[in-house]
């Protein structure tokens, strides 16, 4: 079902501007990446599932409030921040890239969704100005060296039931790559949420940082 009938078995609540969000995304994605490949084709054949459903998995372990600020590092063409910035609409979503063209492809998709909590920007994440609540990535690296990147750049105030923190997207086993990482960890399997095969051994990963 590469449709947005998926996002809506999952998400019945949506409202309509939110549910004609979502049906833009498709073919403008469509659209972009036959210009700036963001995507692989074998992907956008499986577009709503592989890359907005995916990225909405962290809703389903964060419900952002109001006035949140969410930084979402090494973004690509806008994953998992603009699924997110859709379903989230008075949470304030910052995404970077240190790849200028995967930058224009967000700019461009957010402004013709009419996106005004999406802010982008070409630039490495250690240069990024300002703190936040969250930060969000799709597995742009190994965490010992994510977590390099985002020294420094959490509010001490926590708004959430969750403790200000990371919350990563990363499948497999994970058991090595934490080995060093001091924080507290917990995971949260996406087929709990999701019933698709492709997510099988996807996970949620919460970092608390505070």
């Amino acid at each position: 079902m590469n449709s947005v009938d998926l996002i809506r078995t999952y998400f019945p609540d949506l409202t309509t501007r939110q549910i004609e969000q979502f049906e833009q995304l498709g073919p403008l994605y469509e659209h972009w990446n036959a210009q700036i490949n963001v995507i692989s084709r074998k992907d956008m054949d499986s577009f709503y599932e592989r890359h907005v459903l995916h990225s909405l998995a962290i809703a389903k372990v964060m419900s952002f409030k109001k006035g949140a600020e969410v930084l979402d590092i090494g973004t690509g063409g806008g994953f998992p921040g603009i699924p997110l910035a859709i379903l989230f609409p008075d949470t304030q979503f910052h995404l970077v890239d240190s790849i200028g063209k995967k930058i224009k492809v967000v700019q461009e998709v957010a402004q013709a969704l009419g996106l005004e909590n999406v802010t982008a920007s070409h630039e490495r994440a250690e240069k990024v100005p300002g703190k936040f609540d969250f930060i969000v990535s799709r597995a742009v690296t190994a965490m010992p060296e994510f977590l390099t990147w985002t020294k420094n750049k959490f509010k001490k105030e926590n708004k959430h039931a969750l403790k200000n923190g990371i919350l990563y997207l990363k499948g497999g086993d994970l058991g090595e790559e934490m080995k060093t990482v001091k924080q507290k960890i917990t995971y949260h399997p996406i087929p709990g949420f999701f019933e698709e095969e492709f997510f099988e051994t996807k996970k949620v990963v919460y970092l608390m940082m505070n």
